[in-house]
């Protein structure tokens, strides 16, 4: 029997944390739901949190007569007090708790919106870790869950818990049978909360002056939380993240049609140089690197001058391996494509560096490949910090 459709509204702002708004909108679709992405603010372009632009899907001004069977609030900030203002997305969640539909939150979300609005009043809920306090004083027990039920209300903490949550919202939505079949396509981490590691190689030194300068090239279905993770972590590091659309439009629609915005176009950039040039996936998305030249002799270039480069989920698989760029060298690839690996010894390593070339595996796995180039360049020190800072 078919599984009926539900439908999700994820409401952003200006100032909203994208990788958290992006990891709720593509796992979401991944396991079935049809999401809005609505946008609180007077356009559907946003400015989000670390320089990254956003598109939605429409207004919310424009949908607030619908219906949803889950409204999940991301947070950030000042999107989540920007959400917690918005009268008429107030009014929508009211609604949807006095009908038993299902609202959920992360981050500040938690304590901005659904505790200020009177909807904790009785629950257990969590929330981003210096909320907590704001949270305990609007519900009856504020938790330290990475992922919270109560009734018909779910709440998590931060970025790093962001897929669990959505595989959670699916489990609700749809069964525990979907919410672990997404599960295991996106890599989840098997031990969420403990320390990251990696698996090392050929150590060597990533040099940069002043700032890592890195580019994050993206292209039409690209994987999303893929790229959004390396920009995100890789900015609160505060590397120059630069990036570049392989075609002619800025705006990309990527693998869950989830809209990304690039600062410039590749042609813009081809000439100049980088300290990591680093590729997200995505079954589709590859496939549009591996056919453009200009980055294919960017990132040869890089391995002529030993600089680093890399890739996640399909990049080392139809970009890097088809090119000689890891002949010699340890990978690891998304499951579904590692038969394209011409060394296949350490495809079930999450994170794998060797020298100066680093790859990855799925979505799941993408927070800790961004925290690897964060030591490389930074020490562990400051990719720990990261990490507690993210809730990885």
């Amino acid at each position: 029997m078919a599984t009926s459709t539900k439908t999700v509204l994820i409401p952003i702002a200006h100032g909203t944390e994208p990788l958290e708004a992006v990891a709720m909108i593509t796992v979401l679709r991944r396991g079935g739901a049809d999401v809005t992405v609505a946008s609180v603010e007077t356009q559907v372009g946003v400015d989000a949190c670390h320089g990254i632009k956003m598109v939605a899907d429409t207004l919310l001004s424009d949908i607030t007569d619908s219906v949803f069977d889950l409204i999940v609030l991301p947070g950030g900030l000042p999107g989540g007090e920007t959400l917690k203002n918005c009268k008429p997305l107030e009014n929508m969640v009211k609604k949807q708790d006095s009908d038993g539909r299902l609202n959920a939150a992360i981050c500040c979300a938690p304590a901005l919106a659904l505790g200020t609005w009177g909807l904790l009043e009785g629950k257990k809920a969590t929330g981003y870790p210096v909320f907590m306090e704001k949270l305990a004083a609007t519900c009856a027990t504020a938790v330290e869950s990475r992922v919270q039920i109560d009734g018909r209300i779910v709440t998590s903490r931060g970025p790093g818990t962001t897929i669990e949550f959505s595989v959670t919202l699916i489990e609700q939505l749809f069964g525990k049978e979907k919410a672990d079949e997404v599960s295991s396509i996106l890599l989840l981490r098997p031990n969420p909360g403990e320390e990251f590691t990696f698996t090392e190689l050929n150590q060597t030194n990533w040099s940069f002056e002043d700032t890592p300068q890195i580019l994050v090239p993206i292209a039409e279905e690209s994987e999303e939380i893929e790229a959004i993770a390396l920009v995100d972590i890789l900015r609160r590091a505060k590397a120059n993240v630069v990036i570049a659309a392989v075609g002619n439009s800025l705006e990309v629609v990527g693998s869950r049609k989830a809209k990304l915005v690039a600062e410039v176009l590749l042609d813009e950039v081809a000439e100049k140089s980088f300290d990591l040039i680093v590729l997200p996936g995505g079954l589709n998305g590859a496939p549009r690197f591996a056919s453009c030249e200009k980055l294919l002799n960017m990132l040869k270039k890089q391995a002529e001058a030993n600089k680093p480069y890399g890739g996640i989920c399909a990049s080392p698989a139809y970009v890097l391996e088809p090119n000689g760029l890891l002949k010699g060298k340890k990978a690891t690839t998304h499951p579904v494509v590692s038969d394209k690996l011409s060394d296949k010894s350490h495809i079930e390593h999450r994170v794998v560096v060797d020298g100066n070339v680093i790859t990855s595996r799925a979505p799941g796995t993408a927070m800790e490949f961004s925290l690897a180039i964060v030591e490389k360049f930074y020490g562990r020190e400051k990719a720990l910090q990261l990490a507690k800072a993210t809730l990885v």
